[in-house]
């Protein structure tokens, strides 16, 4: 099989999160190339060492800077309906609550399986626009055996990051029995989930599932050879991030409300603290402080949180933008964040880089520094993606 070499060259600055590759924790290479074969980085350097290699394709970069494909490793896509009179309501000062994921419920149990799919695409081909090259999804919308199945079947024909969240809230088919709506969820469901899924999650949180459930769920699905991530300590203090680094989870998310103790925890392990600050910005919540997570040595990643309800984005770069402004982060966190701390929530070691051997995920920023993801917020500075080698967009 013939090998198709593509070269990127003139490259302003190179982020490859390599530090063996180049400056820093980002490994910044200025002045860079890339050679891309077929799906894979095969070198990364200086523009001007990279004339020797044959290429069948060069793009010049123009003096624009490359960052790898964003890491998205939290979302809720496979949904229909509209949230749009929560928002409103809420931006008029009525306080965010969970309850409002049962709107959802009903419209994702009334739509066919074309309409869910046609989300889906809908909103991956808008993140991937926005260099988003590798994207998790969930089900947690249909809450019964069936519709949870079929939200998995219908993730998994777009993205290999699919998890099995039907622990999202109790049904309200079970609102007078949530010990028998755990019993389904580690049961029946998770018999006919548990194919389609690679990871298991639960929205371990007041008005969701507590502590005990919320254990109960993750160890069966653990059972059944899901990995376990976990919804933690979004509203109010709780139990979710020590249960996530009891558990060996591979990301606890939301992380707005923490001990010292749940620092401590995430810090001394190998569980990523997910930061989700779309949903903080469309409820008006308090921020994480992504600062006291760094400062005590966590491993963190930024996520869109992309869902009708509390965080309806699906643009890296603006949680980024967010992250800088009002979490703590600085620019070279926000983008590490996003890219390698979201392949580390992922356990994944191919993507989040650009590096020999990955894949070739890479964004063309219209600008000359990664730096003005931060700098320039809310404009579209994604002018070109790759996403295995292959050119998706202009």
């Amino acid at each position: 099989m013939t090998t198709v070499t593509t070269l990127l060259t003139n490259i302003s600055t190179l982020v490859t999160n390599d530090p063996a590759l180049g400056e820093g924790p980002l490994g910044l290479v200025h002045n860079a190339a890339v050679i891309v074969e077929d799906d894979r980085i095969a070198w990364v350097g200086p523009a001007k060492k990279a004339r020797a290699h044959a290429t069948d394709t060069v793009h010049d970069a123009d003096g624009r800077a490359v960052v790898p494909g964003f890491v998205d490793s939290h979302s809720h896509l496979v949904f229909a309906g509209d949230r749009t009179a929560e928002f409103n309501a809420r931006m008029s000062g009525q306080p965010y609550k969970a309850g409002g994921i049962r709107t959802t419920v009903a419209a994702t149990r009334a739509a066919t399986d074309a309409e869910l799919s046609a989300n889906v695409d809908r909103y991956l081909t808008e993140a991937l626009r926005q260099g988003t090259t590798t994207l998790e999804t969930k089900s947690g919308y249909g809450l019964t055996v069936h519709d949870e199945a079929r939200a998995l079947r219908i993730a998994a024909e777009h993205t290999d990051e699919v998890t099995y969240l039907g622990a999202h809230i109790v049904s309200p088919d079970y609102a007078d029995d949530p010990a028998a709506y755990v019993d389904l969820v580690t049961g029946e469901m998770l018999d006919a989930c548990a194919p389609h899924a690679r990871w298991i999650d639960v929205f371990c949180e007041k008005g969701a599932f507590d502590g005990d459930q919320a254990r109960a769920v993750l160890t069966a699905g653990k059972a059944r050879g899901l990995l376990p991530r976990i919804h933690a300590n979004q509203l109010s203090y709780g139990p979710g991030v020590q249960l996530a680094v009891e558990l060996d989870a591979a990301s606890a998310d939301h992380c707005t409300h923490l001990t010292d103790a749940d620092v401590d925890a995430l810090a001394n392990s190998g569980t990523v603290a997910t930061l989700l600050p779309g949903a903080e910005f469309s409820t008006r919540a308090e921020w994480p402080d992504a600062r006291r997570l760094l400062d005590a040595g966590a491993t963190v990643a930024l996520s869109t949180d992309c869902n009708p309800g509390s965080s309806f984005t699906s643009s890296m770069p603006f949680c980024i933008a967010l992250a800088v402004r009002d979490m703590g982060m600085t620019p070279d966190e926000a983008l590490w964040a996003a890219t390698a701390g979201g392949a580390a929530a992922l356990r994944r070691t191919d993507v989040g880089r650009v590096a020999p051997g990955a894949r070739a995920d890479l964004a063309l920023l219209d600008a000359p520094s990664h730096v003005h993801l931060a700098y320039r917020p809310g404009v579209p500075l994604v002018s070109a993606v790759w996403r295995a080698g292959v050119r998706v967009g202009t």
